[in-house]
């Protein structure tokens, strides 16, 4: 019963105004998709799970993962991935690089890292792309590459917001069957926040409404 993501009657508000208030299960490998218009809250319901709530917002309720209450712990220690609209490569860092930087400091020794870098590229079909340039890659091959840094990471919850919303309609299919194969691969639990119905189709899970 504790494998996955719980969401333990988390409710957020501004000034009073209560905008999220939410119980759930994710099992491992599963999908909740959170629909609503923006400004809704469904990012600041990542954010809270995250770790990085905006301070002008009042927040109860707690988060598990794997049993672990990770609204207790450091953002850093909760050891949960996050995907963004934006891939959000570091410009002045290869692809490789990029990689290396989310690596946990658990992989020791510069050949066992660079073959982590290597299986996590491989795993996302871009193999053999460590001293690339990020600036140099298309939009999909940049939503790969923050796949695999998120991935490389050793997540144990997967956190989406609405990061396939900038990609055509062909490459946004093909990109999010690529994460949601990667997760139930990995068994991570998925909080998906979008306002795209085809994405929560995609998703196969759960849907929650708010702000509607």
């Amino acid at each position: 019963m504790d494998a996955g993501l719980f969401i333990d009657g988390v409710t957020i508000a501004l000034e009073e105004r209560e905008i999220v208030s939410l119980t759930k299960r994710v099992a491992p490998g599963g999908v909740l998709t959170v629909m609503g218009p923006s400004g809704a809250g469904k990012s600041t319901l990542l954010a809270y799970i995250g770790g990085f709530l905006d301070p002008v917002f009042s927040a109860r309720g707690r988060v598990f993962v794997d049993g672990t209450e990770v609204t207790a712990l450091k953002p850093e220690d909760r050891h949960v991935g996050v995907l963004f609209q934006d891939p959000l490569l570091f410009p002045h860092m290869s692809v490789g690089g990029n990689l290396m930087f989310a690596l946990p400091e658990a992989v020791r020794g510069r050949a066992a890292r660079a073959e982590r870098v290597a299986q996590a590229l491989e795993g996302v079909g871009l193999a053999g792309l460590e001293a690339r340039d990020p600036a140099t890659l298309s939009g999909g091959q940049k939503a790969r590459v923050a796949l695999a840094r998120v991935l490389a990471s050793s997540p144990r919850a997967l956190l989406l917001d609405e990061p396939f919303s900038k990609l055509d309609a062909e490459l946004r299919a093909q990109t999010r069957e690529l994460v949601f194969s990667k997760a139930r691969e990995n068994g991570l639990p998925v909080l998906l926040v979008t306002h795209d119905a085809a994405d929560a189709e995609a998703a196969s899970g759960d849907i929650v409404r708010i702000g509607e």
